[in-house]
């Protein structure tokens, strides 16, 4: 059984202000936040509640950070639907 790196999903978001013209086109990346509830059963959140993130059981993916998961886990993140392809994960063993 092999295990993975997995990188949530981000979306590109600008402006980073409004005053200054030079930042009108600059992007700032921000994660998706993965959220498991019921198991099995996924769905993206940009800005999670703390009630959501409680809520979450078994599994909770930050948006911005990794986790390690396995072939399992892999499968369904990918099968949910939610904005995770094969590009999100990268080989550990």
């Amino acid at each position: 059984m092999a295990t993975w790196t997995f990188r949530t999903p981000s979306v590109d978001e600008g402006p980073a202000s409004w005053d200054d013209p030079l930042f009108l086109r600059y992007k700032l990346a921000r994660g998706i936040t993965i959220l498991e509830g019921p198991p099995g059963a996924y769905r993206a959140v940009r800005f999670p509640t703390q009630d959501e993130i409680a809520a979450s059981a078994p599994g909770m993916y930050m948006g911005g950070h990794e986790y390690v998961v396995d072939d399992a886990t892999k499968a369904a993140l990918i099968a949910a639907q939610v904005g995770v392809s094969d590009s999100n994960f990268t080989l550990i063993s």
